[in-house]
């Protein structure tokens, strides 16, 4: 583009046929092409002197605006306006706590800001809870067929390869538990561009009867949606903020009896709780409710709620329905825990057994960011994260680097604990996190577990949370 002629007294003048309003912030004119005959372009219309309509902020959104007017009618279609909301859209039924009594403050003081004597205190309850516990993770870092094309091709960069390893990974614990096949409905929590509802699909090549739902509160571009929509299945966008989320009102899963499958990929903390809350509670129990009568009679060698073979019965997920959990089973890359909230987290009754509560809680989410951001022991390690900081901030399906960054800094305690010290005391503080959710769980009949999912160079949030139903909640076959 040329640039702006210099005009009397070295000031610039607009590009001919370009908006004559100067953009104080950027130091230069306004680059919009203005209607035939004006001299300013539609957002900075207002400024015409011979133009005798008046342009306002517009009442739903002031970063732009609108001829007086045309108010009316353009608050019937501005994109900012309040859309109606759909059947699915519950207010808060996967929020937790609604006593606002029990919620804290989120203007608390900082860590920083606590005397010696009590961050010790602090560090005392935390390896007390943690006492008995163990806190070291099997490393189940698996891959998956349908991922080695891509992981093979040189086209792909780091940051690629790396989302791809994850991905793979997942999948591969997936297909251990035996969560990969047909008849099932998955659900992909924080889906951002639906990159792992794709590759679930990769993998299921053929099983019919297989649905996805992937949740997103934002608006997404480059989604991956558009290369499942000729497939004779339903591969749809529900576009709401978990903590709203009523599964048992998504018309696929009214329509079919379909077990589902919660999946995600880094999900930042409280949505990960929001997630297992919505699954394990709004839709199973409601869902039990809604279907009291008794179970089919199960056979002694019937596997067909957890392990498929190739016969055109189980391909088509015919025998699927006969024995089945309305949650098949639970898989997500935890990440961001220093987002959690007390609110929301699906662990305060795990906390109040061991003696703690919302204050400590508060604490122990913020300490959390120790565990990742004191991994700076030499400079190769130092520029090794910054570039996959740099990696992970571009992409919009991987977690907040930056913002766990500003956290840990924010957060820094010069000179009363040595960096060692703050990785170990954060990582106990994500697993005592963890434990929560891991308890939650069990009590709610499920097998969960964590564990490393891939290695700490391809991502510092390698923890995966997985949960099956147990044998015990199964339906057990009649005499």
């Amino acid at each position: 583009m040329a640039a702006e002629p210099a005009g009397a007294g070295g000031l610039r003048a607009p590009v001919p046929g370009r908006c004559g309003y100067f953009v104080e912030r950027k130091k230069r004119f306004c680059r919009m092409i203005p209607a035939q005959g004006r001299r300013f372009c539609g957002e900075h219309g207002h400024q015409e002197e011979e133009n005798d309509r008046k342009r306002i902020p517009c009442p739903l959104d002031p970063k732009h605006t609108v001829y007086e007017d045309q108010l009316q009618k353009h608050l019937k279609k501005c994109n900012s306006r309040e859309k109606p909301k759909p059947a699915y859209f519950v207010k808060d039924i996967n929020a937790g706590l609604k006593d606002a009594t029990e919620i804290l403050d989120e203007q608390q003081l900082p860590i920083s800001s606590l005397s010696k004597e009590e961050l010790e205190d602090l560090i005392k309850k935390l390896k007390k809870a943690s006492n008995g516990i163990n806190p070291i993770l099997k490393d189940q870092m698996l891959s998956h067929q349908a991922l080695q094309e891509a992981l093979n091709d040189p086209k792909n960069g780091e940051s690629a390869f790396k989302h791809l390893k994850q991905q793979a990974s997942i999948l591969g614990n997936m297909e251990k538990l035996h969560l990969l096949g047909p008849g099932r409905c998955f659900i992909e929590f924080g889906a951002g561009r639906g990159k792992l509802s794709h590759w679930v699909d990769i993998a299921l090549q053929d099983a019919e009867n297989v649905h996805f739902l992937l949740v997103e509160r934002a608006t997404t571009r480059f989604k991956v949606d558009g290369k499942h929509r000729k497939r004779d299945y339903i591969f749809e966008r529900l576009q709401v903020d978990i903590q709203h989320l009523c599964l048992n009102k998504v018309p696929i899963l009214e329509k079919e009896k379909l077990p589902v499958v919660g999946i995600g990929k880094h999900l930042c903390g409280a949505a990960t709780d929001l997630a297992l809350r919505c699954l394990v509670e709004s839709y199973s129990t409601q869902y039990d409710e809604r279907n009291e009568e008794p179970s089919p009679k199960r056979f002694k060698n019937d596997k067909t709620d957890i392990a498929f073979n190739n016969s055109a019965d189980e391909r088509s997920g015919k025998n699927v329905s006969e024995n089945w959990k309305p949650v098949a089973g639970i898989v997500i890359a935890l990440c961001c825990h220093h987002r959690c909230q007390w609110k929301h987290y699906v662990g305060r009754e795990f906390f109040r057994t061991v003696g703690l509560g919302p204050v400590e809680f508060n604490y122990f989410q913020r300490m959390t960011s120790w565990a990742t951001c004191g991994m700076r022991e030499t400079i190769t390690e130092a520029s090794t994260i910054d570039a996959k900081s740099k990696d992970q901030s571009s992409d919009t399906e991987e977690h907040d680097q930056v913002h766990n960054r500003i956290e840990c800094s924010s957060d820094s305690l010069q000179g009363q604990l040595t960096v060692e010290e703050r990785k170990q005391i954060g990582r106990l503080c994500k697993f005592l996190i963890d434990q929560g959710r891991i308890k939650y769980l069990q009590q709610r009949g499920y097998n969960a577990a964590l564990q490393y999912y891939t290695d700490s160079s391809v991502s510092l949030e390698n923890v995966l949370l997985t949960a099956v139903p147990s044998q015990s909640s199964v339906p057990q076959p009649t005499a």
